[in-house]
């Protein structure tokens, strides 16, 4: 589990900036509007209870999510899918996990990219990242929800272009006690892991590590070949065993 620390990185990224990250809250809030309004939640009486709320459910995820089977037929409804389903989750701890993760990561990541390119950059990978799962099950019928592509991208981002920012991270085989450690240690063993499980992981429910993958190397590459235009030009003071981007 990794839980990012607030830093004197990120404090100098934010002072750099001089404004805040419109974007990056935007989409936690429309994230957290569309859950709420949905089936998923349980909030909503009008979807009904039992059989009805579940039916409700399956049909909300054909909808709106990503159906390998139907998504290279040509329809523009299909089409758009690989966009609206960044904004469905599964579940309550599916939405908290990737708005923590976006928060967070995302936050700094807006501060040197800017609104814009940062908004396309998040709809763009995510798209691309459901988009590259599609086609390597483009069988299945299996709807694909969630933010966790693009979200995969800002840490993949993140990585090329903090690779110093300090991240503190539970470990079980440290039985859970929190350490601290740069960006460039953390996330390449979360990518890793996340390159275990796709590997042993089939096309059925659950965790769609491969998008992960996908869009983490995305993020990654893109920073890497724009690394230019995103670096700071004011130098930071970096404190705690920091060290500048």
């Amino acid at each position: 589990m990794i839980v990012p620390r607030f830093s004197p990185l990120r404090t100098a990224a934010l002072r750099l900036a001089g404004r805040g990250a419109p974007v990056t809250y935007g989409l936690i809030a429309l994230c957290a509007v569309v859950f709420l309004l949905g089936p998923v939640s349980g909030l909503v009486p009008a979807y009904g209870t039992g059989e009805q709320v579940l039916a409700a459910q399956y049909a909300y995820y054909d909808r709106w999510g990503v159906i390998p089977a139907e998504l290279f037929r040509g329809r523009a409804k299909e089409a758009l899918t690989p966009l609206t389903a960044l904004f469905v989750h599964g579940g309550w701890l599916h939405l908290l996990g990737n708005l923590l993760f976006l928060h967070v990561f995302g936050t700094m990541l807006e501060q040197r990219m800017g609104p814009v390119r940062y908004l396309l950059f998040y709809l763009g990978c995510g798209y691309l990242a459901l988009l590259g799962y599609a086609a390597a099950f483009a069988g299945s019928a299996q709807p694909l929800v969630g933010a966790s592509g693009a979200i995969s991208a800002v840490l993949g981002a993140f990585l090329r272009l903090f690779p110093g920012a300090r991240v503190t991270t539970v470990l079980p085989f440290l039985l859970f006690l929190p350490v601290r450690l740069p960006a460039w240690v953390v996330l390449p063993f979360w990518a890793a892991l996340q390159w275990a499980a796709a590997r042993g992981g089939g096309e059925g429910p659950g965790v769609a590590y491969l998008a992960h993958l996908i869009g983490f190397a995305l993020g990654f590459l893109y920073a890497w070949s724009r690394s230019g235009s995103l670096r700071v030009r004011t130098p930071a003071t970096a404190t705690e065993g920091d060290s500048q981007p």
